[in-house]
């Protein structure tokens, strides 16, 4: 006799994501395990004493969605600190700012804590300009402050921090003006103030615990997240011991952890239910809100970059020479490599190293973001295999008039995040948010309803890539990413259907997140 199931999800609209057409009214979870999806009459047979029965009311079940590319830490640093992603002015900015030096002050914090902000977006302002140490001085000149772009590749700090650390600091990543530095830094110098600020192991759970919440409240039931010179490891680890996690958490370390990943004999894909060993990261450029991310051809508004020095066609922040040193002894070692690519010659670069590796697509090397690339660089994604790892809500700068256009130009800007190209050409895609903001169903919006054909995907293709797609870059496929008997019961049920809401999918609010067959949030 069969044995009765634990939960019974039924009165649904169930997409399993797997063979086209394949749909269900019910799905029925037996210790985490989906053991049954059909038709309501099937299922009711493995409806026990104790089965807990949840009457979706028609809204549409999904496989939960799996973020291929994150940063649960700094997600938790925007509902920590301020938040500077609802700004629509360096003015904004600078209240919110306020608001939280002010908050801290009266929870008698000491007076050299930092005042933080995260997320800001110059791209969307009337004013549209990185925000300078003027701006901060104007919050606090005793306190050091740091304010974040959402790439996370720029920031700017007020003059207090910048008479700490701007000696710790590469010069050609410190913006000047007539000699004096604006506050604006890049890259290496961005470096300098994650590691004075990083958290301890206490705060970064306070983080990460934060983020979990809010990934959940959006569906998402499983992250690959990128790690460096953080105690996120550890955490994710003692929340798996403690039972507190609700998200599977794939880890990729960054490069510089590589001999001590070998050393401790961790290898891609080592680890338990929750937490597993994903690959080696690494950066190759930077980003196209600063310029630094790397092209073949020059920036469309090159000449009006007159705050920074670097070549007109962005800067390696890994050398490509470095960059096949690293792979091959990645490679070499058993880890999947997974490499930060955002301009066309750093991607060209990243799949060069790649084909130098004896089966890139067996290992499932990835390149992260690929947001400019050519019709070559489409073909060799095919041709080997290796994974497109995308951003599909990094659309919303690609409208006319965007941050694409002002950087890139038009044709640029119209054969930008080539998804649809990607897809037909048989190239493995999958979806992820890099927390610009984590919402996979902003990104399915803006991919379904790109500017430009070779951008745009169905509802379906955009809902496989931010399931299917990303289990399989995960090396996930066998247990996660479709509704099927066997797989782990990763579950998201929706409140109206985006196949018939298309033009309105980023408004559709997710009803009920499960995990391991455990809901983890209610919305209903």
């Amino acid at each position: 006799m069969t044995a009765a199931a634990d939960y019974i999800f039924t009165n649904a609209e169930v997409h399993t994501l797997g063979e086209p057409g394949e749909e269900a009214e019910a799905v029925a979870v037996r210790d985490g395990e989906i053991v049954r999806v059909a038709d309501e009459y099937e299922v009711e047979f493995l409806n026990g004493v104790e089965t807990e029965v949840v009457d979706l009311g028609g809204r549409v079940l999904l496989p939960g969605f799996i973020d291929a590319h994150t940063h649960l830490q700094h997600l938790g640093r925007s509902l920590v600190h301020a938040d500077l992603s609802v700004a629509s002015s360096p003015g904004d900015c600078v209240e919110l700012l306020a608001e939280t030096a002010d908050a801290a002050d009266a929870s008698d914090e000491a007076d050299d804590d930092w005042i933080l902000g995260f997320g800001y977006d110059e791209s969307t302002w009337d004013d549209s300009r990185y925000i300078d140490r003027e701006d901060l001085d104007a919050v606090s000149d005793e306190r050091p402050i740091a304010a974040f772009r959402e790439d996370m590749h720029i920031a700017a700090v007020n003059s207090v921090a910048l008479d700490r650390y701007v000696a710790e600091m590469p010069d050609d990543d410190v913006h000047a003006e007539e000699g004096e530095p604006t506050g604006v830094i890049v890259e290496e110098a961005v470096d300098v103030i994650y590691e004075a600020i990083e958290p301890d192991t206490e705060q970064t759970r306070e983080l990460v615990t934060a983020a979990q919440r809010e990934a959940n409240r959006l569906g998402v039931t499983g992250v690959h997240d990128m790690v460096r010179d953080s105690r996120a490891p550890e955490v994710y680890r003692q929340m798996d011991m403690d039972g507190d996690l609700s998200l599977r958490v794939r880890i990729n370390y960054w490069s510089d952890h590589l001999d001590a990943l070998v050393e401790t004999g961790l290898r891609t894909n080592h680890g338990s239910e929750f937490v597993r060993t994903g690959g080696v990261k690494t950066f190759t450029d930077g980003s196209f809100g600063g310029r630094t991310a790397k092209l073949s051809d020059p920036y469309a508004d090159a000449d009006d970059a007159e705050e920074v020095e670097d070549d007109e066609t962005g800067q390696w922040v890994v050398s490509p020479d470095e960059l096949r040193e690293l792979v091959a002894e990645a490679d070499g070692a058993g880890f999947q490599m997974t490499a930060h690519a955002i301009g066309d010659e750093a991607v060209d670069a990243v799949l060069s190293a790649y084909a130098e590796t004896d089966s890139p697509g067996e290992a499932r090397h990835r390149v992260e973001h690929a947001e400019l690339t050519d019709d070559e660089a489409v073909e060799k994604f095919a041709e080997s295999g290796v994974v497109a790892s995308v951003q599909p809500n990094f659309l919303k700068w690609a409208q006319e008039g965007g941050l694409y256009d002002e950087r890139l130009g038009t044709e640029r800007r119209e054969r930008s995040n080539r998804y649809a190209d990607l897809l037909e050409a048989g190239a493995p895609l999958a979806f992820g948010s890099d927390c610009m903001p984590l919402d996979p169903l902003f990104g399915i919006h803006q991919t379904v309803n790109a500017p430009a054909e070779r951008q745009r995907l169905s509802v379906t293709d955009a809902l496989r890539a931010y399931t299917r797609g990303a289990a399989y870059a995960g090396f996930d496929e066998d247990r996660l990413g479709t509704i099927a008997e066997g797989k782990r019961a990763d579950l998201v049920a929706l409140e109206r259907s985006p196949w018939e809401h298309p033009e309105d999918i980023e408004n559709i609010d997710v009803a009920l997140t499960i995990v391991d067959g455990d809901v983890v949030y209610d919305g209903r």
